[in-house]
């Protein structure tokens, strides 16, 4: 794996920094990558280096490269100073500000300040490629199989009520936007005057319900949360809306499961990912049991 040693003495040469200056601090809770904070006098970045095999993750760098310049361009995202093309090493703008947690976004009104970033992000530039859970679920069960990686018990046994929820989506589908897909609380920042977004591996022209469902499913939003934030987005919290994004969600647990059995097997970052897809796959498995999952499905398909 590329380290920042390797990477250091080509980001200053290129942003003529002082070595002698340069102080080097790492970023907790990167997932997939390894963050690191470069400062040197008044200049101040990021540099975004790849986890191992991230390929085996749906990870294509050059999409993400492309997408985070067009995001960068709506003012909602960092902008890429620098990339290594050769070990896919970005190197982004500094944002002063507070990275964010479920709790803080929970708060009342983060709803409207996520959904107005959110906003401006999908009416930007369309982005390189689509993003669609349904075929990512398809391409991580290729790799358990291919690599002989343990999924959480009953995971198959319940690809029908996939199934179901692909044919309920799909029978009204809605317009796609350029998406971040994978927002985590961590990934966005709070400057005090707007919700920064960070972090586009994921990224791609997708349903604005999956990026609703997600990051509401990743900061912990109950119904009414979940409301507020679809009638923030959308000017109104319509069940059929509503329905679109909690299928979104479940289905944001049922793919991100695969992708932690396959980080517990691949990745050199100290992290329980297997807790972790243990953790998100009973969620799952309690959604798909619920009175709720045929109203929703029921809801999304009558649009």
């Amino acid at each position: 794996m590329t380290t920042i040693e390797d990477v250091l003495p080509r980001i200053e040469a290129v942003r003529g920094l002082d070595a002698d200056q340069v102080r080097v601090v790492q970023l907790s809770g990167g997932l997939t990558n390894v963050n690191y904070v470069v400062e040197a006098g008044r200049t101040k970045l990021v540099v975004r280096i790849p986890g191992t095999a991230t390929e085996l993750l749906a990870v294509d760098r050059a999409n993400e490269r492309h997408n985070a310049l067009a995001a960068a361009r709506t003012g909602v995202s960092p902008r890429i100073l620098q990339y290594l093309d050769d070990v896919s090493v970005m190197v982004l703008e500094f944002i002063e500000g507070e990275t964010m947690s479920a709790r803080a976004l929970r708060a009342p009104g983060m709803q409207a300040r996520i959904a107005a970033s959110l906003r401006r992000l999908h009416a930007g530039p369309r982005f390189l490629r689509d993003f669609d859970m349904f075929r990512t679920i398809d391409f991580y069960l290729r790799i358990c199989e291919e690599r002989d990686v343990p999924v959480p018990d009953g995971y198959h046994e319940h690809l029908r009520e996939v199934v179901e929820v692909e044919r309920a989506l799909a029978a009204r589908p809605a317009p796609t936007v350029p998406c971040h897909n994978d927002l985590l609380a961590e990934n966005y920042i709070d400057d005090g005057r707007q919700l920064w977004i960070v972090d586009f591996e994921y990224s791609g022209n997708n349903d604005p319900c999956f990026e609703l469902g997600d990051t509401a499913q990743e900061c912990g939003f109950d119904q009414d949360l979940r409301a507020r934030l679809c009638e923030a987005y959308f000017g109104e919290a319509a069940a059929s809306l509503l329905a679109r994004m909690n299928l979104h969600a479940l289905m944001a647990d049922v793919g991100w499961t695969l992708w932690a059995a396959i980080q517990a097997r691949i990745s050199s970052i100290e992290y329980d990912f297997w807790g972790w897809a243990v953790g998100r796959w009973g969620r799952a498995v309690a959604t798909f049991a619920s009175a709720e999952f045929p109203r929703w499905l029921d809801a999304a398909a009558r649009g």
